[in-house]
């Protein structure tokens, strides 16, 4: 028989005969101790590197195998070679974009730390203190990014981040965490991601400190459904979504697009206000929602989506875009979510394009609730043509996007509206389908802040 050493990265390459011939030579405790050996089972690029770095971004695909890396690299640094062993961390932070993530992915998923230990060797959870407890006393906290402020103050000696770059407050959760990351000789943290092309991960990437590793959605081919492999090929080979979450690239943002990531989050010495969390939103003297209908039933997976966009504007005539609750649905359904959003955000107005659908557009809102504020919009120019002014208001600070501000979907964080803005270039939107997001976006502040011309104007009380 071999040794475990090595076959260290090596199963995991073989065919499954082959794997089954090498796991015949063995008895049932050598095959139980091999069970447990990540080395044994996990492709080289999920393998912790070796040599000097503080972070281990782990920039991978959908489906990847990230979440699993993550577990088998805290268990190898908490207990060393054996369960029971003393390993090189003892205070390790584990952060999520959600409590929710924290508790079903990194904890208990199929891939968690539960999962990747042997039963009798299982850290005990504490969901009421967010604690997991080894038996050889390290101990790991769970934090969730929506609260940056649950950092400040606890210390650490390792860290595991994961979905770093869809977190809301990226870059204070990075800050928050590293100046807790300051115990023990050489303090590490691994990041595993699906890449956006956020500036924290651009950083991340070109920090001398940081060991990088990518991965394809394909490289874990063996062990996803081939349903699965075929639909995400059909659907998205070859396009920027497909190269972001499944070959895990970086995309930088389209030449003359009309927003880019700092448009959301701009650098600090820029003075720009940038995003806000919901609490943070002052009092506002206007608030419309608006509506891009599509000229399909949206019921379907190929029909688009009906944007729904609610934006506000307080008496610093400064934007806040509150929440995208686009969604695909029949006609009954968005005109049901169009009214819920103008009630609970005490909406003055709902205004809907009317270029597909004409009258029936006001009929279907008319048909929920008579007395819904309406007005309706006609498209005379080209998207592009009409995003552009909006664009300006972003380029000039004058518009915020809330964080948390949708009350039927705590992890919105308006990715998705905002992947497709930068998606907005001079020649057209660069991605799949119709931008009905961003159509919506542009309908709700333009009629918050700029004339029928696209010239920017100052609200005034008299306007109101």
């Amino acid at each position: 028989m071999r040794e475990n050493s090595s076959l260290i990265g090596s199963l995991a390459l073989l065919p499954p005969t082959e794997q089954q011939a090498i796991l015949a030579e063995l008895n049932d405790s050598q095959i139980e101790e091999l069970l447990w050996d990540w080395r044994v089972w996990a492709r080289p690029n999920q393998i912790v590197p070796p040599g000097q770095w503080s972070t281990w971004v782990i920039l991978a695909g959908r489906g990847f195998g990230k979440t699993r890396t993550g577990s088998e690299t805290i268990r190898e640094w908490v207990c060393g070679k054996t369960p029971m062993g003393r390993g090189r961390y003892h205070r390790i932070a584990l952060i999520a974009e959600t409590a929710a993530d924290a508790r079903d992915v990194i904890v208990e998923g199929d891939s968690g730390l539960l999962a990747c230990h042997p039963k009798d060797f299982r850290p005990l959870y504490e969901p009421s203190k967010r604690r997991l407890t080894w038996p050889n006393g390290a101990v790991a906290t769970l934090f969730n990014a929506t609260e940056p402020d649950q950092l400040r103050g606890p210390q650490f000696d390792a860290g595991w981040l994961d979905e770093l770059a869809k977190y809301d407050h990226a870059r204070e959760v990075w800050d928050m965490f590293q100046f807790g990351l300051r115990l023990g000789n050489d303090p590490r943290s691994i990041v595993t991601t699906t890449p956006r092309g956020i500036p924290l991960i651009r950083e991340l990437v070109n920090d001398k400190t940081s060991h990088v590793t990518y991965g394809r959605t394909m490289d874990n081919a063996a062990n996803l459904a081939d349903t699965f492999i075929k639909k995400i090929h059909d659907k998205y080979s070859g396009t920027r979504l497909g190269r972001q979450e499944l070959e895990a690239e970086i995309l930088d943002d389209i030449p003359g697009a009309l927003w880019n990531r700092e448009s959301f989050e701009p650098p600090p010495e820029s003075g720009k206000k940038g995003r806000v969390k919901l609490a943070e939103v002052p009092p506002l003297v206007r608030i419309v929602v608006g509506v891009d209908p599509s000229g399909t039933s949206g019921g379907s997976d190929d029909g688009d989506s009906i944007g729904i966009v609610v934006a506000g504007i307080d008496e610093q005539d400064h934007g806040y875009v509150l929440c995208d609750a686009t969604i695909k649905g029949s006609p009954d359904e968005w005109a049901q979510q169009a009214i819920n959003c103008y009630y609970h955000f005490m909406a003055d107005k709902v205004v809907a394009e009317i270029n597909f659908g004409g009258a029936m557009v006001e009929a279907l809102i008319r048909s929920k609730d008579r007395n819904v504020s309406y007005k309706a919009v006609r498209a005379s120019r080209g998207k592009i043509v009409r995003a552009e002014p909006v664009a300006a208001l972003y380029e000039q600070g004058k518009v915020s996007h809330v964080i948390g501000g949708n009350p039927w979907d705590k992890e919105d964080n308006l990715a998705l509206l905002e992947d497709q803005m930068t998606l907005m270039a001079p020649q057209g939107f660069e991605g799949e389908g119709s931008p009905d997001r961003v159509d919506a976006l542009v309908w709700a502040l333009t009629e918050l802040m700029l004339d029928n011309s696209g010239e920017a104007w100052i609200l005034t009380r008299k306007t109101l």
